[in-house]
């Protein structure tokens, strides 16, 4: 017991860049490109935000109003020390283990949406593709080039 309370702590630690609960509105809703990857059209909880995701679905399939918790970190290390892009092969050293799909990628554009009050940010994860859009007081933590992790994991559906 003394082990995981002190494990719920360290991951405390970890700097989150933003945290968000969404709800899977629709997939592929334009002509699939990719019989193993399909994009997520995802709207916030808890921000407003809108969110496209590229994920594989052959390995994490998902559905229509599932609700997926989702964190962007810019370390996976449990005691929240800087990445140093090096692969750790051992999940459970990492808070990757509290997740059931995990990507590392680069934000790679930052854009301004001024008509609406907004902001988007684009993250390429080795070619499958984010975009995030929110009020840039919810985004301010994600800087244009930074290199971070998305972590997912499903919180039930829209019933629950």
């Amino acid at each position: 017991e003394l082990f995981v309370k002190i494990i719920s702590s360290r991951v405390m630690s970890v700097p989150e860049l933003f945290e968000d609960i969404f709800v899977i509105k629709d997939i592929d809703p334009v002509e699939k490109k990719f019989d193993k990857v399909s994009r997520l059209i995802c709207r916030g909880d808890n921000y407003d935000a809108n969110l496209a995701l590229d994920i594989n679905t052959d390995i994490y399939p998902v559905k229509v109003n599932e609700k997926l918790r989702l964190h962007l970190y810019n370390t996976i290390d449990k005691d929240g020390a800087d990445d140093t892009g090096a692969f750790n092969p051992n999940i459970e050293d990492t808070i990757a283990a509290n997740f059931e799909y995990v990507m590392y990628g680069k934000v790679f554009k930052y854009e301004e949406k001024n008509r609406e009050n907004k902001v988007a940010v684009y993250i390429s994860f080795g070619g499958l593709l984010m975009e995030l859009e929110g009020e840039p007081r919810h985004l301010q933590n994600i800087e244009l080039d930074a290199r971070l992790y998305l972590c997912l994991k499903k919180v039930g559906d829209v019933s629950q």
